[in-house]
C-alpha cells in the first residue's frame, strides 16, 4: 500500500511554536492537508470534514496523525494556526514556518500553490485541495479528493490506519 518515497526533509514549527520535522510523518500513518487560514471555502470545509472523519473512525483511527500545513506562512504564524486548527479538532496539528522552507516542503510533496492578487490590495492562495495519506514510513499511500464522499474518505482512512 503506497511505498513511494515522498517529501523531503524539513524543519518547521507546529502551532505551539515547537520544532517539527519530517520525523513526525514516520512511526504512524499521517493525514496531511496543505492550505491557509484565510481560505474562504476549501480549507475550512476540508478541516471540518477531516475532524468528522476522525470522530467517525473512533478507536479505529487513534493511530492516525493529522496535519494542516500552511501555504501562506507570511500570514499564518504559529499563533494564527493555533487559533485556526483548534476550531476544528485537537487532533489536527498546524505546521508553518519560514516561507522558503514551507514552500520547499510543499513542493517536495507535489503540492501546487500560487498567490493570487484579489485586486483590493489583498491576496488569496490557489492550492492543491486533496488530502494526502502517508503510511507509517512516511511514504505516499493515497489521497482523499476535495468533495469525495464521507463514506469513501472514512474507508480510506480506516484502511490506512489498519495497514499503518
Amino acid at each position: 500500500y503506497g511505498g513511494e518515497p515522498f517529501g523531503a526533509p524539513f524543519t518547521l514549527v507546529d502551532q505551539k511554536g515547537a520544532p517539527i520535522t519530517e520525523a513526525a510523518f514516520r512511526g504512524q500513518p499521517s493525514v496531511v492537508f496543505f492550505g491557509f487560514t484565510h481560505c474562504p471555502e476549501v480549507c475550512p470545509t476540508t478541516l471540518f470534514e477531516l475532524s468528522g472523519w476522525l470522530k467517525t473512525l473512533g478507536d479505529d483511527g487513534t493511530s492516525l496523525h493529522a496535519y494542516f500545513v500552511s501555504v501562506d506562512p507570511e500570514r499564518d504564524t504559529p499563533q494564527v494556526m493555533n487559533a485556526y486548527v483548534s476550531n476544528f479538532s485537537d487532533r489536527i496539528t498546524g505546521i508553518t514556518g519560514d516561507p522558503d522552507k514551507v514552500h520547499a516542503m510543499a513542493k517536495s510533496f507535489g503540492i501546487y500553490w500560487k498567490k493570487v492578487d484579489t485586486g483590493d490590495g489583498d491576496y488569496t492562495m490557489d492550492h492543491t485541495a486533496s488530502v494526502l495519506l502517508l503510511n507509517a514510513k512516511g511514504d505516499f499511500a493515497g489521497t482523499i479528493a476535495y468533495g469525495e464522499s464521507a463514506d469513501t474518505a472514512v474507508a480510506k482512512l480506516k484502511r490506512l490506519a489498519a495497514k499503518g
